[in-house]
């Protein structure tokens, strides 16, 4: 059975709020500086991705239909920081920590978005809905890949601190 718009936009708005609370969490509660800033800018940022569904969502409640989401572009500055945290937080944490286990969640957390949101863009019929789900796996991957090449670079630096290289 199909999902309705509403009850997959309460869905999101959900996933969206569990993140923030989950990222939230982690920034309060790490010890590495690197970590609270790269966890609370994602926290910041699921609450942008809320305030985008709750927007949608009382639209289409009232209108039963979707408007065209609000432009988001990325800025780049926001990349070259996440890039300085990801090394300094390889610098104060080790592939065993639990910044590294917050991201290995995380990482389960983003994918989760971008299946619901590549899903549902796939499956909608409506132009603005579409881009409103597209626009959201886009921002979801950016964040999957970036815990992703953390997670990676953790890993690396426990493999060369533990000489788990053949050469």
């Amino acid at each position: 059975m199909a999902q309705t718009p509403e009850h997959i936009l309460k869905e999101a708005i959900l996933l969206e709020m569990k993140g923030k609370a989950f990222y939230q969490n982690v920034a309060e509660k790490s010890d590495s500086e690197a970590a609270k800033k790269i966890f609370q800018m994602m926290a910041d940022e699921e609450d942008q991705h809320i305030l985008f569904l709750s927007k949608q969502f009382q639209n289409y409640k009232k209108n039963q239909k979707f408007e065209k989401p609000a432009e988001y572009v990325e800025h780049p500055e926001e990349e070259i920081a996440l890039k300085v945290l990801t090394e300094q937080l390889v610098k104060e944490t080790n592939a065993a920590s639990f910044e590294a286990s917050a991201i290995s969640a995380a990482m389960d957390f983003e994918k989760r978005a971008v299946k619901l949101y590549k899903d549902r863009a796939e499956e909608a019929v409506d132009p603005f809905e579409i881009e409103l789900y597209t626009m959201l796996y886009k921002w979801e991957m950016g964040h999957e890949k970036a815990l992703h090449e953390m997670n990676e670079m953790l890993r690396e630096d426990i493999w060369n601190d533990n000489n788990f290289w053949a050469f």
